[in-house]
C-alpha cells in the first residue's frame, strides 16, 4: 500500500495519516522491521493502535507506505540536478549536491534508502525490498545516463559507466555517513559540504578526457 493508497477522506483523518507517517519514519529508519512494533509507533503518533490498521491494513503496509513516500522525496532532490540545461559532468556534480541536501533537509529518509535496516521476514518484505533496490537502481541510472551521454559527447573519457556510477553512489554514502561518527572524525554540515564539493571536482577531473 503506498501513501495514495491512503487518502484521507477528511482533515482529522489526514491528521492521523500524517502523524503515523512521520512517526513510523523515525523508528523504520534505525531498526529492523521486526523490532519495530504498532504500539509505540501509535504511541509515538499519538493516536489508537487502530488507526494504524485502519489506514495501512497492516504494520508490512505502513512501512511500505514510508519507503515509497522516501523514494519520492529523493527523486524530487534529483529531479533538480539532472536538469537540461546542464552538461553531463554538471549534471554529476549537481547530483552529488542534491544528495547531500536530501540528507540534510530529510535525514530519516536518507537513512532509509542508503542505508535500509534489515526489512524483517514478514510476508511482504521481499516485494517491499525489492522495490527499494528497483527505485534506487532508477536514480542510478540517471547518473549511467549522464556519463554515457559524456563519453559520446568526448566530455568524459571511456570507462564503464554501470560501475563508474556505483562508484560516485558508494563515495557520496561514504561522505555522508561521516556525519554519524561519535569521535573526532565526525563531520558537521560545513564539512560535508566541502568534502562533496572537493569530491565532486575530484570527479569532474576524474571522468574528463584527457
Amino acid at each position: 500500500m503506498t501513501t495514495g493508497d491512503v487518502k484521507a477522506r477528511d482533515p482529522r483523518k489526514q491528521r492521523t495519516i500524517d502523524a503515523l507517517l512521520a512517526a513510523a519514519e523515525q523508528v523504520f529508519a534505525r531498526r529492523p522491521v521486526d523490532e519495530v512494533t504498532v504500539e509505540e509507533i501509535a504511541e509515538r503518533a499519538g493516536v489508537a493502535v487502530g488507526s494504524i490498521y485502519n489506514n495501512f491494513g497492516s504494520k508490512a503496509g505502513l512501512h511500505a507506505a514510508v519507503v515509497e513516500r522516501a523514494l519520492d522525496v529523493d527523486r524530487e532532490y534529483m529531479d533538480r540536478a539532472y536538469t537540461p540545461d546542464r552538461s553531463p559532468v554538471e549534471q554529476l556534480e549537481a547530483a552529488a549536491e542534491q544528495y547531500l541536501r536530501f540528507y540534510l533537509e530529510q535525514p530519516e529518509f536518507f537513512r532509509m534508502l542508503a542505508f535500509p535496516a534489515p526489512l524483517g521476514n514478514y510476508s511482504a518484505a521481499a516485494e517491499t525490498a525489492a522495490r527499494l533496490a528497483h527505485r534506487v537502481d532508477e536514480q542510478n541510472a540517471r547518473m549511467i545516463d549522464a556519463i554515457e551521454r559524456g563519453i559520446a559527447a568526448g566530455l568524459i573519457r571511456p570507462l564503464d559507466a554501470r560501475k563508474a556510477a556505483k562508484v560516485l553512489w558508494a563515495s557520496w554514502n561514504g561522505v555522508i555517513s561521516l556525519a554519524w561518527r561519535p569521535d573526532e572524525l565526525r563531520e558537521d554540515e560545513e564539512g560535508l559540504a566541502e568534502l562533496l564539493s572537493l569530491a565532486a571536482d575530484l570527479v569532474a577531473w576524474g571522468l574528463r578526457r584527457a
